[in-house]
């Protein structure tokens, strides 16, 4: 039967041409089974000439000309190989032979964690510990090695803060409309089926599916018939964020009646992580189902989520690692025996999708997505009212404030002491807060009172309906056009629930901080109970609908790419309870529009099949996000002053050389992003024991950001042997604010005091400050041995540089050194102030890594093991994230702290977990 297919391939495919006895090369690609590849790309390095091979891996070119060529051939989820060969005057026709391509060898593809603790905590300002997901392995050296070795240290490539990337399912969006970030926690364990994207293009480079942002595009095709036939079966063990993971997948390739099934299930667990306190229990599922109606129209069902529960590690003073180590996290305490977590985030936000797929004519396709998300996003802390803070690291509560008051050395040895001996102490005091709310359930009359503790929950619940449009056309056989349109509509429902009362009769809704007024004055005295809504309550609405349209024309020396967009987008804030410092803070706020548009374009020059320059250009527009728009949504109505679209300017030159025994790439890039605004919210502390300027809970605006990123990579790879490699990975980069921004806050004591919330702090002088929460620069090299036997060994050195601490700009304006008249504080130099104000730098570091495994045939059963270690050496010195606190805004006692030796508000920090491992075995069939 496959003779006469290939027969059949072959003298129907072929052109005229060949009975003219004009050259005709031809090939077939078939995996490392023998298995034929269908739709593998075959490029031909010395024209525009692109073919796809046919069902049984079938490809051919016909009327070569005499001359050495190389042609690439690729597919998704296979490694790409480069094949030369050469044609004579004599050749009529010329067999290539077979193609073996091997399944894309990358032992932690799909495994690294997902990690986003940090965004569950609320300690104040920006948590900087920044969200790590697996997109892909990535197309080259760099992206693999960036992705996987140096991501797992927190690295972002070029810079690109996770708002800056597009996760696409079919077209639909995954970013959310609040911050605007990708939360890769909503298809969490799902590795199987979201392993190899169909499409991923880095940086600015255009996609044929949405015009993109800075960060790239990744879309996923959940279409049931684009998955191997097969059933697999999967364990994990591990000592990162979870324990273990256990993963079954199972895809019935296309019937003969038109019907395609893939389904999967994960689950990730465990009863306490590395960190003391942390927890998790978390599931996946995923499951597509196509009916094809014929060649040219299809649907395609697709439903995922990945409910999941997890407790949170805190970020630490220095001065509290020092007392307790670096596993130390301050969330937890016993109770009954257990450790109880007060900071626990549960999410389930299931993602429905129904697509279209519809062959027009000849050479185009038209696809339309209609999507529904929902769910509920939860994120749990303690609350109090009239009583003491319940946080062990409180400070207070330290070391360091018994020296600051000049207590007894005899005292402040036994407060060090107790912090490292009794739990009760370092620990949240589960049975103090219990005591503390049944002694105060009566007052001297014996009428109830409210609980002075209680666990509340900060809930979020969205509902997005999006539909997508995507319709791709050849307009020549070298010329291919895409439109995609987009619209979505968001409602987001966010509001505090009372979750635990500890012990207590009800919960009130008052406000301790205002004298005691009632957060939602149409029911002053209401007594909440568990599940009852509490503190705030509002919607935040947005329409948004967008156009994108890409073209793509193929030369045989050049390739270029253009593609541009515009977008609408309406939002607004609905209130539903009615604040007392805020009285129009309950019902519908004035309509925010926004209006966006950009272009970007590749253009790429073919030296030869080898040898490429390419440049990406983009220019464009972004729209704020929800939290950006509305100052603080969560008791008022405002629009953040002079909030305006990002203006992004970026451009990069790359020249590559695809060769078969040496791969580079090296690329030089240069972005801006002007108008930015940035929201960060603390406790900060004006006054001083000089003057007082009135202490708050504030909402800082940084309003008018602008930013450079440049820098260069270079990514190289080398075969020594046909079995062992070498790589090479550079990025050097320089990421920095190029302004002195203005400052404005936003809180309740000014609205109190003057009738307006927004105070004018001037300008922070933070131009030349660097941008937080990534290495801009790491260096990493590696050795692979790829034994012909299927197993691997390799190990890779990473050495990271230049990661600085993010800071408060509150402390930067002049309010830090002047008094309510404008005079200086006495002491203020410019030595001095530099002490409060630069920027921390950490240290540089080491990391080795190390990954080997092993794959067994056994008949038609297919079974791997591997293994990945990551930080080999320990080194539990590497700060990932961390953030300044900005309490002190007032010169005094800003300089006395910075002097200390453990300051009282130092920056609060994340360190590296140290070794890790992730060990792992498949079975497929």
């Amino acid at each position: 039967m496959i003779k006469k297919l290939s027969l059949i391939s072959l003298f129907t495919l072929l052109p005229a041409s060949f009975y003219f006895a004009q050259t005709t090369v031809y090939a077939y690609v078939k995996d490392q089974e023998g298995k034929p590849i269908e739709n593998a790309a075959i490029d031909l390095g010395q024209s525009a000439d692109q073919v796809k091979a046919d069902k049984i891996g079938y490809f051919q070119f016909v009327d070569l000309k005499p001359g050495h060529y190389q042609i690439t051939v690729s597919r998704q989820s296979f490694e790409a190989k480069l094949i030369e060969f050469d044609v004579t005057a004599d050749d009529k026709r010329k067999d290539l032979g077979v193609i073996s391509l091997g399944v894309a060898a990358n032992p932690n593809a799909g495994v690294m964690v997902i990690d986003d603790s940090a965004n569950d905590s609320s300690e104040g300002g920006s948590s900087m510990q920044p969200t790590v997901g697996l997109l892909s392995s990535g197309r080259d050296t760099f992206q693999n090695i960036s992705a996987f070795e140096l991501g797992a240290y927190w690295f972002r490539a070029r810079g690109v803060e996770n708002r800056y990337e597009d996760v696409l399912f079919n077209g639909v969006s995954m970013s959310k409309g609040d911050d605007g970030k990708v939360d890769f926690s909503n298809w969490g364990g799902l590795n199987d089926v979201t392993r190899y994207p169909y499409e991923y293009v880095d940086n600015i480079t255009p996609s044929e599916y949405a015009f993109g942002n800075l960060g790239g595009v990744v879309y996923y095709n959940t279409r049931a018939s684009s998955y191997r036939k097969q059933t697999s079966l999967a364990y994990s063990f591990t000592n990162r964020s979870y324990f273990h993971r256990a993963m079954a997948t199972y895809s019935s390739g296309l019937s003969k009646k038109g019907w395609a099934f893939t389904f999967s299930a994960s689950r990730r667990w465990a009863d306490e992580g590395v960190i003391k306190g942390t927890y998790q229990d978390a599931y996946g599922y995923f499951g597509a189902i196509e009916k094809q109606f014929s060649s040219r129209h299809a649907i395609n069902i697709t439903a995922f989520g990945s409910p999941t529960y997890r407790a949170s590690n805190s970020p630490n003073t220095q001065e509290v690692y020092d007392l307790m180590g670096k596993d130390y996290n301050s969330y937890w305490g016993w109770q009954d025996g257990e450790k109880r977590n007060s900071r626990i985030r549960k999410v389930f936000e299931p993602v429905f999708m129904i697509t279209d797929y519809l062959k027009i004519g000849k050479s185009s396709n038209w696809n339309n997505t209609l999507s529904y998300q929902f769910g509920r996003d939860g994120r749990s802390r303690l609350d109090w009212f009239h009583a003491a803070d319940p946080n062990p690291t409180y400070y207070r509560n330290l070391p360091s404030y018994l020296i600051s008051v000049g207590a007894s050395q005899a005292d402040i040895d036994a407060n060090t002491s107790a912090w490292q001996n009794d739990e009760n102490v370092s620990q949240i005091n589960w049975n103090n807060l219990y005591n503390a709310n049944y002694i105060n359930r009566y007052d001297m009359t014996g009428k109830e009172q409210a609980a002075v503790y209680t666990i509340v929950e900060d809930v979020n619940k969205d509902k997005t309906i999006n539909f997508v449009s995507h319709f791709d056309t050849k307009l020549a056989p070298n010329w291919k056009l895409n439109l995609n349109f987009n619209y979505q509509n968001l409602k987001s429902d966010n509001f505090r629930e009372l979750k635990d009362l500890l012990g207590g009769l009800y919960g009130s809704n008052l406000n301790a901080f205002g004298n005691d007024q009632p957060y939602d004055l149409d029911n002053p005295n209401a007594k909440i109970k568990v599940g009852d809504r509490t503190q705030y309550s509002y919607d935040l609405l947005r329409n948004q609908y967008s156009f994108n349209a890409s073209t793509e024309i193929d030369l045989p020396k050049w390739n270029i790419v253009g593609s541009v967009f515009t977008s609408f987008a309406d939002s607004q804030r609905d209130g539903k309870f009615r604040h007392h410092y805020y009285p129009g803070s309950k019902g519908k706020s004035d309509i925010y529009n926004s209006f966006d548009a950009g272009i970007k374009g590749k253009v790429t020059y073919k030296i030869n099949g080898k040898n490429f320059i390419v440049y990406n250009g983009a220019f464009f527009s972004l729209a704020p996000t929800l939290n950006e728009i509305f100052i603080n949504p969560r008791v008022s109505n405002m629009i953040t002053p002079n909030v305006e679209n990002q203006i992004i300017n970026s451009n990069d030159l790359s020249y590559i050389l695809r060769g078969q025994t040496l791969k580079i790439r090296l690329s030089g890039y240069y972005t801006t992003v002007n108008n930015a605004t940035q929201i960060s919210r603390y406790y900060a502390d004006i006054s001083s024991s000089v003057v007082d300027q009135g202490n708050a809970l504030v909402a800082e605006i940084l309003s008018g950001v602008n930013k450079t990123y440049k820098g260069l990579e270079l990514g190289a790879e080398v075969k020594i042997t046909p079995t062992l490699s070498a790589t090479a990975v550079g990025s050097y980069g320089d990421y920095r604010i190029t302004n002195n921004p203005r400052v404005l806050t936003a809180d309740d004591t000014t609205v109190k005091n003057f009738g307006n919330p927004i105070r004018d702090f001037g300008t922070a002088n933070i131009k030349d400050y660097k941008v937080a929460g990534t290495p801009q620069k790491a260096y990493s090299v590696g050795l692979r041995y790829n034994s012909p036997k299927y197993w691997w060994i390799g190990a890779t050195a990473n050495y990271l540089q230049d990661n600085y601490l993010n800071f408060s700009a509150l402390n930067k304006t002049s309010t830090l050194y002047t008094d309510p008249t404008g005079h200086l504080y006495p002491g203020v130099t410019p030595e001095n102030l530099a002490l409060i104000t630069d920027q921390k730098k950490f240290d540089d570091q080491f990391m080795l890594n190390a990954n080997a495994g092993k794959s067994f045939m056994f008949g038609k059963y297919r079974m791997g093991l591997s293994l990945s270690v990551n930080n080999i050496l320990n080194n539990r010195n590497y700060v990932t994230g961390g953030f300044e606190q900005g309490r002190s805004v007032n010169f005094p006692e800003a300089f006395a702290d910075a002097q200390r030796d453990k300051p009282l508000f130092g920056p609060k920090l994340w360190y590296d977990r140290g070794t890790t491992f992730f060990a792992n075995v498949y079975l497929r069939f």
